[in-house]
């Protein structure tokens, strides 16, 4: 069940080449974590939810999405945006 879609589709996907972690909302991106690789370290920079889609916790989905990936693909996990660093200090399981 997701927060406040009604009967939309939720999709998370990993855009290598857009650098980034996105939710769509049906075919609407509604939010992503950008990211920029550094060797085995996956820097998350920026989070952005798009203002239709706000205070439905997506930016947070959307962060847990990137970083179980990353973990899985072996990388350490690298916070300079502001929110995946509150969100790394309150789930101390991504920290590398």
């Amino acid at each position: 069940m997701s927060n406040n879609t009604d009967e939309s589709t939720v999709r998370l996907e990993h855009e290598p080449s857009d650098t980034r972690f996105a939710l769509y909302i049906d075919d609407a991106l509604a939010a992503y974590a950008e990211y920029t690789q550094h060797g085995d370290l996956r820097d998350f920079d920026h989070t952005v939810t798009e203002p239709d889609f706000r205070g439905r916790g997506l930016a947070g989905r959307v962060v847990k999405f990137a970083l179980d990936a990353t973990r899985d693909e072996g990388l350490k996990i690298g916070a300079s945006c502001s929110y995946v660093e509150n969100f790394v200090s309150k789930n101390p399981e991504y920290r590398n």
